[in-house]
């Protein structure tokens, strides 16, 4: 099912993406928005409230344990005004320990960041500040609870319990349009746990992986290009919807979305050359 985003500029491309190494961070300074970067004292905006016309793409940023890489991509695109939520893959969160051997695991869903922080600072302080743990729990209990579960997550039941969410206007009705996956195996688990659902809501939805490596610093480049990603999807959903005559998926012609689904592959191709080092695979499936 995987599909490589340039296949819609060159037939003549394997289906295999390449695996190209992880990018080095960018020479230009990041975004303020940036609560894992310390160097400049910034601290995050809130996001601004938006005006009800402001049609905006649903988004959900996914990764092994609803930590690093989907949290940072979580918290960008709600300080942009995106619906967004987030969740992990794997069967428990693992962060890592005082050493390979000795990883600190939770269950997910109902262990909180904050619980975490306080575990960890109470531990070791010192350890834990250095290896960037405490401050990337500040910054996720400031976003939310704690880690979901995506194979947990009942897909089109409303999800008023995160309404304290960052980015959970919007997705109170629990369903998106566009999940970001940031590692390979996490997009797969997530196709298949979508074909194992059978798609019962009938709902079409992008899955996309942006492949990140798994540290602080390409989680800081990942979140940018992310954020890059969701501005030209929702600029194209936009421009469809307005076709369409304002409506987005409804009716048996889909309204907008249509349009724009078939429009998804080459604006993943276009994004993909501007970030060659963050690899990209892609696939239309169903809620």
């Amino acid at each position: 099912m995987a599909t490589d985003p340039r296949l819609a500029r060159d037939p003549r491309l394997t289906n295999t993406p390449p695996h190209l190494p992880p990018p080095p961070p960018p020479q230009e300074a990041l975004s303020q928005q940036r609560p894992l970067d310390q160097s400049n004292g910034a601290t995050p905006q809130p996001a601004q409230p938006r005006d009800g016309n402001d049609f905006r793409l649903k988004f959900c940023t996914v990764c092994a344990s609803n930590q690093n890489r989907s949290m940072e991509a979580h918290l960008r695109l709600s300080l942009a005004n995106y619906p967004v939520i987030s969740f992990g893959t794997g069967s428990l969160v693992r962060l890592p320990g005082p050493s390979i051997s000795q990883p600190n695991v939770y269950p997910f869903n109902s262990t909180s960041y904050d619980t975490m922080y306080t575990e960890l600072n109470g531990k070791d302080p010192r350890l834990y500040r250095a290896n960037g743990l405490l401050t990337m729990l500040e910054r996720n209990r400031s976003v939310k609870f704690g880690p979901e579960r995506w194979q947990d997550w009942a897909i089109g039941t409303p999800r008023l319990e995160h309404r304290d969410d960052r980015g959970s206007a919007g997705v109170e009705g629990g369903v998106v349009d566009i999940v970001i996956t940031c590692e390979e195996r996490c997009w797969d688990a997530v196709v298949d746990n979508l074909v194992e659902r059978e798609g019962k809501l009938n709902r079409p939805v992008h899955v996309i992986n942006v492949d990140i490596k798994d540290n602080h610093e390409e989680a800081l480049v990942g979140g940018k290009a992310i954020l890059e990603l969701a501005d030209m999807l929702n600029a194209a959903a936009k421009e469809e919807r307005s076709r369409s005559g304002g409506e987005w998926r409804n009716g048996a012609s889909g309204g907008g979305g249509s349009g724009f689904d078939e429009r998804v592959p080459d604006i993943i191709a276009t994004w993909q050359e501007k970030w060659p080092t963050l690899p990209a695979l892609w696939t239309l499936a169903w809620f």
